[in-house]
């Protein structure tokens, strides 16, 4: 690995686009190992090029023979295991060959209803095959010398890693307490045999002598997830595919086409969890939000105009603009997909969780520019005493300019968020293009759709106001 990626540290970047390397121009590598794997964090000096970078790292990976290969870019909100992208699949159960099993299936399915995602499990790795020393305790021994399995475990850990004890407090900060053997740590496993333990009758005695010590390879991790044993594959699926549509992939063709062909036998359970969970969480929450937040803005407007129905009308451009954010992501992605062809870097935003805030910030956004339309048509209306026609024309003409004013300062002001690349944009794109679209297409309808359906309004109660004085008289 070293041999591949080193030499590019000195790079030029435009080396790569010219077709005079086969890897981008790197910033900085770091590569560590352990038994179970190998890591890399790598960065690109052009930041555009880090999807192509993951790529190359994944074929490289590849290329050794029994070996997975995952990468994924992290971002200051999110880790390094997918983040808010990742779709993880709990296998649970109580037996580990079964658990092992069957997320295998999980892994090899989801490599076929996804094109190229990015999958990775915890434990790092899905064979039983890690070598591991395992200290059976003599039960007839232990049972004789008043000991059980806790005291022979606890000891050990002492020994080797270091046993927990208790914690304290030293004024504010809390004080874990670990005990360790004087002699240091034990590196040469045949020591674990001689590690002494303290029976209760006061004598001490070998490990050896209550405790057989067996070579055997299995998993060097257990994780429990209440109270069951359990595998979490974590997929991420190609930036393309929007994240709620891969979660009701992974539900119908990988979780449920396991079931119906019987890969999940009685007992092993398969759940989805991770950032679906939170991204339904997120949606409730913001679903309460959002109604809250168009309930406090149409009682702040009533106040306003002491009136229950123009509030009504100015509301109206709230679902308006909601729709022209949505088609407006929707054709950025359209559009950015096919900036390749161009020479650019492609642009794709899903709908995520952050994105679902801008629904927020356009409800107190969309309703500015109406406001100022109807409050000056009314006051045209009441003061001056203008048929419906002119005092909605003249509303327009003198609100007009700045109603354009603050539509095009913020669009432009949210425009390279939106549209320019850079580090941490892609964070906060989605708010940006749901603002920027939503208040863009609002102001639309605002000048073309309010007027015609105010002057239909100040008509309508013109005629009802009319039709009650007559039947008064």
């Amino acid at each position: 690995l070293h041999e591949t990626f080193l030499p590019h540290l000195d790079d030029d970047p435009e080396q790569f686009a010219r077709g005079e390397t086969d890897i981008p121009a790197i910033a900085y590598l770091v590569l560590w190992t352990q038994p179970q794997f190998l890591r890399m964090i790598v960065e690109t000096k052009d930041p555009r090029l880090i999807g192509r970078m993951m790529e190359i790292v994944d074929k490289k990976f590849k290329e050794y023979p029994g070996m997975r290969a995952f990468s994924t870019r992290g971002s200051i909100i999110s880790s390094n295991d997918g983040g808010t992208r990742s779709v993880n699949v709990d296998v649970s159960g109580s037996d580990l060959p079964t658990i092992y099993r069957v997320a295998s299936d999980v892994y090899q399915r989801a490599r076929e209803i996804f094109h190229n995602p990015r999958i990775n499990s915890d434990p790092s790795s899905l064979i039983l095959g890690q070598p591991l020393l395992e200290l059976k305790p003599i039960w007839e021994r232990v049972a004789e010398l008043g000991l059980d399995a806790s005291d022979i475990g606890y000891t050990v850990s002492a020994f080797t890693d270091g046993a927990y004890v208790d914690e304290y407090f030293l004024g504010d900060d809390k004080v874990d307490m670990f005990i360790y053997s004087d002699e240091g740590r034990i590196d040469d496993l045949d020591q674990i045999s001689t590690i002494p333990v303290y029976t209760p009758q006061g004598t001490v005695i070998p490990v050896g002598a209550v405790a057989d010590l067996v070579e055997t390879v299995d998993t060097d991790t257990i994780r429990r997830v209440d109270g069951r044993r359990t595998l979490t594959v974590r997929i991420i699926p190609p930036h393309e595919i929007a994240f709620e549509t891969a979660i009701d992939t992974v539900k119908k063709d990988l979780i449920q086409s396991l079931k119906d062909k019987g890969r999940v036998p009685p007992g092993v359970t398969l759940t989805i969890t991770g950032a679906s969970d939170q991204l339904d969480a997120t949606r409730e929450a913001l679903s309460e939000n959002f109604i809250i937040a168009i309930l406090l803005s149409y009682l702040l407007l009533v106040a306003i105009f002491s009136h229950w129905g123009y509030p009504l009308v100015i509301m109206t451009t709230v679902p308006l603009g909601i729709a022209g954010g949505i088609i407006g992501l929707w054709l950025m992605n359209v559009v950015g997909a096919q900036l390749p062809l161009l020479g650019l870097a492609p642009i794709s935003q899903p709908f995520d969780m952050i994105t679902m805030l801008g629904f927020l910030i356009l409800v107190g956004t969309v309703v500015n520019n109406p406001i100022l339309i109807v409050d000056q048509a009314l006051t045209h209306l009441r003061g001056q005493a203008m048929p419906p026609e002119e005092a909605v024309r003249a509303a327009v003409e003198s609100r007009l300019r700045p109603i354009l004013m603050s539509m095009i300062t913020t669009v432009f002001g949210l425009a390279p968020l939106v549209f320019i690349p850079g580090a941490g944009t892609e964070l906060y794109r989605g708010v940006g293009a749901i603002v920027l679209f939503g208040l863009f297409f609002a102001t639309l309808v605002t000048l073309v759709f309010l007027p015609s359906f105010l002057v239909i309004l100040f008509h309508i109660r013109r005629q009802f106001m009319t039709a009650r004085s007559s039947s008064n008289s």
